[in-house]
């Protein structure tokens, strides 16, 4: 029984009135992502990663069933770098807003069923350090816009609703403390559509 009310929301918005929408070439789209960020970082000749849970919303529009443009908010999660004892390292938050273009093909006719995609565009980081050593804790924080690339595969259900797993990518280069680190992030992330 519980399992009928869990799916009776997402029934219920998969079958909302499709006959206006079958129609039209143009539409919103809402986006919830969430999923396992990768994040690799260089400084000098030491290298190091970690991988923490994250999510993105985002939101556009179809201009063609084809192709849309998008805007996003996305956190990349904590990690924990170069940490040699429990009174060393270095902690950082990552976060950033994006803008970008996104790709679609259905397989189908009708537009429904199996798709791939695509996504590209630039995204500005907001990187948040806490480096701590001997010496104590210090804290500072760096921007970045750079471009980002994602690809996509997944299944529209209905007009309205569609689910898809996806990988984005993007580096930036931050000047934390005077020095300059290398960050590259890879993201796998399952997403949930809601068009309108």
């Amino acid at each position: 029984m519980r399992r009928i009310l869990m799916l009776a929301p997402v029934l219920a918005i998969s079958l909302l009135p499709m006959s206006a929408m079958a129609n039209r070439t143009d539409y919103g789209f809402v986006r919830v992502e969430a999923g396992n960020n990768r994040v690799e970082l260089e400084l000098d000749d030491q290298a190091a990663s970690d991988d923490d849970t994250g999510f993105s919303l985002r939101g556009g529009y179809y201009f063609t069933p084809n192709w849309a443009v998008e805007g996003f908010y996305s956190r990349y999660g904590d990690g924990d770098f170069f940490s040699g004892s429990p009174d060393r390292g270095t902690s950082l938050e990552l976060s950033g807003f994006g803008a970008g273009i996104v790709g679609k093909k259905n397989f189908r006719d009708d537009g429904l069923g199996f798709y791939l995609g695509g996504r590209a565009g630039i995204v500005a980081s907001k990187l948040e350090v806490e480096v701590s050593g001997i010496g104590g804790t210090s804290n500072d924080s760096d921007d970045s816009t750079d471009a980002y690339v994602g690809i996509s595969a997944g299944y529209d259900f209905s007009t309205n609703l569609g689910l898809g797993l996806s990988y984005d990518y993007f580096q930036t280069t931050p000047e934390i403390a005077g020095s300059e680190f290398d960050l590259t992030v890879g993201t796998v992330a399952l997403g949930l559509e809601y068009r309108f």
